[in-house]
């Protein structure tokens, strides 16, 4: 029980890998805040880990809009009296050229994956500088490290992230507040397997480009992210974690 009478708000966590961090995190004893833009899917979540003996809540929550995040932080604070840990896993993708790319798209996934990290981070770091402790990991991704064609946005975003999570760990180091990132490669979800069913892509394709040979779950998101929120990783901040099963290490993207 790592987390044991921690506080962690989890965004994004009504399906997918941000389900399994919420689940992750519970599991080690954390009261979790299942923060999603979709109340139903994040009740689901929250039903499931009180059923297995956890504690948990859903707040229904548009990350790019201030005043909702500050009412999540809000009635955190009223429900649980304290936030220890924020993982900002709210994101989105548009896949499309980028000479196709239109204005609205940009800001779209632009929108939400930056700023929507950047707000969640500024409500969530008010309480804990006063406090004066936290732990803040925000996903990014493979892509912010490795060029792949037709997600410009989500590239551009992700890049984004990891720099304003290390100038957050400069900044707020100071109040005992650790912040880092983990940045996976392609991970299978039920919206992935979904994707390549419809496009007719053989969802193994990918494992040529990946040394372990094997698909990146949500489940080791999640374990990396327990990690640099409980004291294992107490003296590590401002550091990225790539989760990917060795694909950033090829020189060459093929093995052999």
């Amino acid at each position: 029980m790592k987390l044991d009478g921690k506080v962690a708000i989890v965004t994004g966590s009504g399906q997918g890998i941000g389900e399994a961090i919420a689940v992750t995190l519970a599991k080690e004893g954390a009261k979790v805040v299942i923060a999603d833009i979709n109340e139903e899917t994040a009740q689901g979540v929250a039903g499931r880990i009180a059923s297995s003996g956890g504690e948990a809540i859903a707040i229904k929550t548009n990350v790019t809009n201030s005043s909702e995040v500050s009412q999540m932080v809000e009635q955190t604070l009223t429900h649980f009296g304290r936030v220890d840990i924020l993982v900002n896993n709210a994101g989105t993708t548009i896949p499309s050229p980028t000479e196709q790319l239109s204005e609205e798209d940009w800001d779209k996934v632009v929108t939400l994956n930056l700023k929507g990290t950047f707000l969640c981070c500024r409500e969530v770091g008010k309480h804990m500088i006063k406090q004066r402790s936290g732990r803040i990991v925000s996903i990014a991704s493979l892509a912010a490290h490795k060029g792949l064609a037709y997600i410009a946005p989500y590239a551009a975003s992700k890049a984004g992230i990891c720099g304003f999570s290390r100038e957050l760990a400069v900044e707020w180091g100071k109040y005992n507040i650790n912040v880092n990132t983990i940045s996976p490669s392609t991970t299978v979800t039920s919206l992935l397997q979904r994707y390549f069913e419809e496009q007719g892509i053989d969802p193994k394709a990918h494992l040529k480009y990946v040394p372990l040979e094997r698909d990146n779950m949500p489940e080791d998101i999640a374990n990396a992210v327990l990690f640099l929120v409980s004291n294992d990783s107490r003296n590590i901040t401002g550091e990225d974690i790539v989760v990917d099963g060795g694909t950033n290490i090829l020189y060459w993207p093929e093995k052999g």
